[in-house]
């Protein structure tokens, strides 16, 4: 859709550089008239026209340079775009590989409690424990299978939204692909993004083809030149020629002139001003992906010591339940926490490779090179 923008505007540049071109055309007229010293008589001609303003003091060539950096910031917006999809695409592989790491977590989760399930009946038949403590376990079971189907779905939801972003089926892949070179500071960073942004770039663009509406607007005043020249051939084969050399100004037009001038100059501010909030709002989207890795990575460190905790305590709760100095419900919760760390894991780790990704498309620099 967009590369179909860029063409249209690319045709805008091309139009603007055909006004001080000749335009040729052909006429065939036929003219009946009544009440002459002839009585009714009808003319027959062919004619040939050409009408070619041959100067126009400048006007052309600023609506042409117009028209080129109209070009170039719709390029810069392509540019937004492509930066949009591969994002996009980033953020669609990380939603499935969290997905499928969700789903083998809740298939562990199930085959564990199974397996304590069976533990607890087999106590119970001994007289180790009572029918309560083997309910909680069928009930927790049963809340693992409920999350397992929830995660199936997860996935192929995810999964669709893969194939929407990204064009075809996932194949299966949830390695995590090596980090992205990144700046060493976040001012290095914001530096970089007020540069390179393609829509910082597009900004610049639009407020240059503003400045030049707004002389185009100012040179309205100036005259023209113009020539026309007819050739024509009437049904009796005689030929007529006539060529005319034309310099016109306008001199009053009602206001609307003044008017066009206004409505350039406050387009003219307007686009200035967009060209500043454009800075403002890259640096801002900088600092927040920034502070987004921070985040993601002091998560993971924090959630990898929960981790080793919770396995920790998991395996020891387990081993006390054997002895009967722990309760069935003591492993069930302690098997949820260890479940809940794993998972919040494999969040943190998805939103810090999102992170990454956006730094660099907040800086311009997420482009298929």
């Amino acid at each position: 859709q967009n590369q179909a923008v860029l063409r249209a505007a690319d045709e805008d540049a091309a139009q603007a550089g055909t006004t001080l071109r000749p335009v040729i055309s052909w006429i065939l007229q036929s003219q009946y008239s009544d009440g002459t010293p002839l009585g009714e008589t009808t003319t027959n001609a062919l004619k040939l026209n050409l009408d070619w303003e041959i100067y126009d003091f400048g006007r052309t060539e600023i609506g042409r340079e117009a028209a080129k950096e109209a070009v170039l910031a719709t390029r810069q917006a392509l540019i937004g775009v492509e930066q949009g999809v591969l994002l996009d695409a980033v953020s669609a592989y990380m939603d499935v590989r969290k997905a499928a790491q969700d789903v083998q977590n809740n298939q562990t989760s199930v085959r564990v409690i199974g397996e304590e399930l069976k533990a607890t009946q087999d106590r119970f038949d001994v007289g180790e424990v009572t029918k309560t403590d083997v309910a909680l376990a069928e009930a927790r079971l049963a809340a693992a299978k409920a999350a397992l189907a929830a995660a199936k779905g997860s996935l192929e939801v995810a999964r669709a939204s893969y194939k929407a972003s990204v064009g075809h089926d996932s194949d299966g892949r949830t390695m995590l692909p090596r980090h992205p070179s990144l700046p060493k500071s976040l001012a290095e960073a914001q530096s970089i993004a007020v540069r390179l942004h393609p829509s910082v770039i597009q900004a610049q663009h639009q407020a240059k083809a503003a400045d030049l509406q707004y002389e185009l607007a100012l040179a309205q005043k100036r005259p023209s030149l113009g020539l026309n020249v007819q050739v024509q051939q009437d049904e009796d084969g005689r030929d007529q020629g006539a060529g005319t050399l034309q310099l016109s100004q306008q001199l009053y037009t009602g206001g609307k002139r003044a008017s066009g001038e206004r409505k350039a100059l406050a387009g003219r501010d307007q686009a200035r001003s967009a060209l500043s909030r454009s800075a403002v709002l890259v640096q801002q989207q900088v600092a927040q992906a920034w502070s987004g890795i921070a985040v993601a990575r002091a998560q993971i460190e924090a959630i990898d010591q929960q981790i080793v905790a919770a396995q920790s305590a998991y395996d020891g709760i387990k081993d006390e339940a054997a002895l009967g100095a722990r309760t069935t419900l003591d492993v069930l919760d302690a098997e949820r926490d260890l479940l809940s760390a794993q998972s919040g894991r494999t969040q943190a780790e998805a939103s810090l490779e999102v992170a990454n990704y956006s730094l660099l498309a907040a800086m311009g620099l997420l482009t298929v090179d």
